[in-house]
C-alpha cells in the first residue's frame, strides 16, 4: 500500500469509524453530518459511491456547542465504554472525526470537540489514524472523559481510550436520533398500513385464544399479520423487538376496551368485518373505537409535534399549509426531527434536499419521491381517521406536495 493510501482523509475515518461501532444490521440508528454528502471533500478529492452508501444516512444535529461529524444511538459493547450501560436506554454517542490534510491530523482539536458534546452526549469520541494518536492525546482525553477511536488503513477500528457515559440530557434535536433508534421511529418499516383499525385489532387477536393470524384473517381485520404487527409495535401497543410479542400497558387498556364494551375480545373482533375494506373515516364510522385510536395516535411522538406546529400554522393565518410549507415550517424550529421524519434516509435523497450545511433546498421538496411514505401516507392516513386531520395520505409517487393539505379539523 502506498504512503498516500496510508493517509487516511477525515470521510475515511468516520466510514470506518462508523462500520465498526454502527453496524447496518446492528438495531441501532446514526447520521453522519451533511457537510460529508459532497462529492468532492477537498479539491481534486472525489468521494466514491461506496464510500458515501457507507456515511449515509446524513442530518445536521446539533449537540453541545456545535454539530458532530456523527451522531448514533446504540447499546456499545463493554470493548468501547468504560461501563457498559446507562439505565434502560442505549447511550447518545457523538464523534468527531480527524484525518489527514495539508496541515496534518489535528487530534487535539478533536478532542476539544467531542468534549464539548458531552454537554448533551452520553459518550463523544476521538476518531483518528491511529498513526498519529499521541501520548499527550491520550492523556488529554482521560482527563476530558473523551474516548479515542483508532482507524487503520485497512479498515480497523481499536478503542485506545474508552469514555465513562455520563447522563446528560439531549436537546429535542439530538432527540430526533434517539427517536429513529427506537421502537417507534420513523422508517420505511413503520407503517405499512393506513387505517388505525388494523393495529388496534392486533393486540385483541394476540391476546384471544387461539392463533394470531388466523384470528386477524378469520375476523377480516387484516389479511397483512407482519405488517399489522409492526405497525402495532411501533404506535407503541405491543413490544416485538424481544424475540417474541407481548402486549404493553396501553396495548392492554385496548384489551380493557373491547372486554367493557363488549364482554370478550373475540366478541369485539366481530365487529372488525363491519369496516373490512371501508374507505370512510373511521372515527365516524365507529365513533368509540375511533375516539380510542385518537388517543393512541395522539401518544405517537410525531404526532405531537405535527398537532403543535399546525396550531402555531393556524394562529400566524395559514390554517392550511401544503406539504412544503409545513416541512419548511417545522425544519425552521425543529430541523433534525423534521428531516428524519419526512425525507426518505438513502444518501440520494439526503444529498438532494439537504446542503453541506444542513439547509434544506426547497425546490427539491416539490418532489413527492424525497418523502417518507410512513409519515405522508400511512401515518396522515391514520390521524385523518381519527378525526385530527383534514384530509387523507398519499403514496409519495402520487403525491403533489405543493397541493398536499395539512390541516387540523379542530383548530383552537
Amino acid at each position: 500500500m502506498s504512503a498516500a493510501a496510508d493517509r487516511l482523509a477525515e470521510p475515511q475515518v468516520l466510514a470506518h469509524t462508523k462500520r465498526a461501532l454502527f453496524p447496518a444490521e446492528d438495531d441501532a440508528y446514526a447520521v453522519v453530518d451533511t457537510q460529508f454528502s459532497t462529492d468532492e471533500w477537498r479539491p481534486g478529492h472525489r468521494l466514491e459511491s461506496d464510500l458515501l452508501e457507507a456515511l449515509a444516512p446524513f442530518n445536521h444535529v446539533r449537540v453541545g456547542g456545535g454539530y458532530p461529524d456523527l451522531v448514533g444511538v446504540r447499546c456499545l459493547e463493554s470493548e468501547w465504554l468504560a461501563v457498559d450501560r446507562l439505565g434502560d436506554e442505549p447511550p447518545l454517542v457523538a464523534i468527531e472525526a480527524k484525518g489527514y490534510t495539508t496541515g496534518g491530523v489535528d487530534t487535539e482539536r478533536g478532542i476539544v470537540q467531542a468534549y464539548d458534546r458531552l454537554h448533551e452526549a452520553n459518550a463523544a469520541y476521538l476518531a483518528a489514524p491511529a498513526a498519529v494518536v499521541s501520548q499527550t492525546d491520550r492523556t488529554l482525553a482521560r482527563e476530558l472523559n473523551v474516548g479515542i477511536l483508532g482507524v487503520t488503513p485497512s479498515g480497523a477500528v481499536e478503542p485506545l481510550e474508552v469514555p465513562r457515559i455520563v447522563g446528560n440530557r439531549t436537546t429535542t434535536e439530538a432527540n430526533a436520533i434517539r427517536f429513529q433508534a427506537s421502537a417507534q421511529g420513523v422508517t420505511d418499516r413503520s407503517f405499512g398500513l393506513n387505517h388505525p383499525k388494523n393495529y388496534l385489532g392486533y393486540p385483541l387477536a394476540h391476546y384471544a385464544d387461539g392463533e394470531t393470524a388466523t384470528l386477524l384473517e378469520t375476523y377480516k381485520v387484516v389479511g397483512a399479520v407482519d405488517e399489522a404487527r409492526r405497525g402495532a409495535a411501533f404506535l407503541g401497543l405491543v413490544d416485538d423487538r424481544s424475540g417474541r410479542v407481548d402486549l404493553t400497558p396501553l396495548g392492554q387498556e385496548v384489551v380493557r376496551f373491547a372486554l367493557a364494551r363488549y364482554g370478550s375480545v373475540r366478541a369485539a373482533l366481530e365487529t372488525f368485518s363491519d369496516w373490512y375494506r371501508s374507505r370512510k373515516r373511521f372515527v365516524e364510522v365507529a365513533p368509540a373505537w375511533g375516539q380510542l385510536a385518537r388517543r393512541i395516535v395522539y401518544q405517537y411522538p410525531a404526532t405531537k409535534l405535527l398537532v403543535t406546529e399546525l396550531q402555531t400554522a393556524f394562529e400566524d393565518g395559514e390554517p392550511e399549509p401544503s406539504l412544503v410549507d409545513l416541512v419548511c415550517r417545522l425544519h425552521e424550529l425543529h430541523p433534525s426531527f423534521t428531516v428524519e421524519l419526512f425525507i426518505r434516509g438513502d444518501q440520494a435523497v439526503r444529498r438532494r434536499v439537504l446542503t453541506a450545511d444542513g439547509h434544506l433546498r426547497e425546490t427539491a421538496l416539490e418532489d413527492g419521491a424525497v418523502y417518507h411514505a410512513p409519515t405522508v401516507f400511512q401515518l396522515k392516513a391514520m390521524l385523518y381517521h381519527t378525526g385530527i386531520l383534514t384530509s387523507r395520505g398519499a403514496e409519495p409517487h402520487r403525491l403533489e406536495p405543493l397541493e398536499d393539505v395539512w390541516a387540523l379539523c379542530e383548530p383552537v
